[in-house]
């Protein structure tokens, strides 16, 4: 198997023209997952998901991610990898079938009657989850109605102050929250950030969509100060990719008026 950095069209063609491995990429498609959930999803044993996802991994087309206690590993669907080699085999093919993927801009006003309504949990809400708020915020100019909580609150951390405030964003006054607060809201997506949350997350009303983002807790990384600062600055970014996916599923491109 060729490395991710040596993939060539035949060989991504043949990765994905395999059955199996389509139905794993569609379901890590929906959110991150553990290989034995992708064992009952693909109805499929476990040794033969597991060389599957290799020649996914060493593709670079999917991920792992490995959950801060050690408990779990989670799988992730690697789009912007994906949509670069999806467009290097039509261009290879002819410069024409270039793909343009689609990466929505910020609009000055709501695009449905009714924003679409998010939810991102964490445990703390203290970081990964406010930093996902204000970029999907931010990102869709208020087109999306963005919020965030945690399962145990606790003081809003100044490195992601600080690593939003870098990307021209404020996020100073924003309070932490439990998920409690929006047991009766109905809501259209609820994306969990948190292996641990992901295990207790409520039922919430609006029977929403409901993805799990494994992420690390920058808060984790080295010491409280300023050493773990690029952490956040890593979730920040790692945040942004995924956020750009999903404000394209939530506020699909309009269709252009016939003549």
């Amino acid at each position: 198997m060729q490395s991710a950095a040596e993939t060539t069209p035949d060989v991504f063609l043949r990765l994905i023209a395999d059955a199996r491995r389509w139905r794993l990429l569609g379901e890590l498609a929906a959110g991150d997952l553990r290989v034995h959930e992708l064992v009952d999803r693909v109805e499929s044993p476990q040794n033969l998901v597991s060389y599957h996802l290799r020649q996914l991994r060493d593709a670079g087309l999917v991920s792992r991610q490995s959950a801060a206690d050690g408990r779990d590993s989670y799988y992730r669907l690697e789009v912007a990898r994906f949509a670069q080699e999806l467009g290097a085999v039509g261009t290879a093919l002819h410069p024409g079938l270039r793909l343009t993927v689609y990466a929505p801009a910020p609009t000055r006003g709501p695009t449905r009657r009714v924003r679409p309504r998010v939810l991102f949990l964490c445990t703390g809400n203290s970081a990964r989850s406010q930093i996902a708020e204000a970029l999907l915020r931010h990102r869709s100019a208020g087109a999306v109605d963005a919020r965030s909580a945690g399962s145990h609150p606790k003081a809003l951390h100044p490195h992601a102050v600080r690593a939003m405030a870098e990307r021209g964003i404020d996020i100073s006054g924003a309070a932490t929250k439990h998920h409690r607060r929006f047991a009766r809201l109905h809501l259209d997506c609820v994306v969990t950030l948190c292996d641990r949350v992901r295990e207790v997350c409520p039922a919430f009303p609006g029977d929403p969509t409901v993805s799990h983002w494994s992420t690390a807790d920058p808060a984790l990384v080295g010491d409280a100060g300023d050493a773990s600062y690029p952490a956040f600055v890593r979730t920040a970014d790692e945040l942004d990719g995924r956020i750009g996916v999903l404000l394209a599923q939530l506020t699909p491109p309009q269709e252009e008026p016939h003549g």
